[in-house]
């Protein structure tokens, strides 16, 4: 009996050192699950982090250039209105020309045979 407790005893220590490795596998498994969630959100924190310093940079750089497209616009306004004042200047100067010239043309008539014509006689 003695041999038989012995190995019983032994067994009995293998279950338990068994149980004791499965917990310590199991809190392995369970901190290395929380590492994992810990690592994410801290990767989740720095990229909010970056996005938000790359948004502040972008806002930055379009305030720093929105002046630059609002006075060309208002320069291209300006340009704009002096060509088509131009335009107006030279159109009420040339008008009365443009519509005597028409009226020459129209009016003046040279009464003459066509080359044809005088080529058969």
């Amino acid at each position: 009996m003695c041999k038989s407790a012995q190995t019983a005893q032994n067994i009995q220590a293998l279950l338990e050192a068994e149980k004791e490795a499965a917990k310590v596998v199991q809190q392995a498994r369970q901190y290395r699950v929380q590492r994992l969630k810990d690592a994410r959100s801290e990767a989740a924190k720095e990229i909010e982090a970056y996005k938000a310093s790359k948004d502040q940079e972008f806002k930055a750089f379009e305030a720093s250039h929105a002046g630059t497209t609002q006075a060309a616009q208002v320069s291209v306004d300006k340009e704009t209105a002096v060509k088509q004042q131009e335009i107006r200047t030279q159109y009420e100067s040339n008008k009365d020309k443009v519509v005597q010239k028409l009226l020459d043309r129209v009016v003046l008539v040279k009464p003459e045979l066509h080359r044809n014509l005088t080529k058969l006689g």
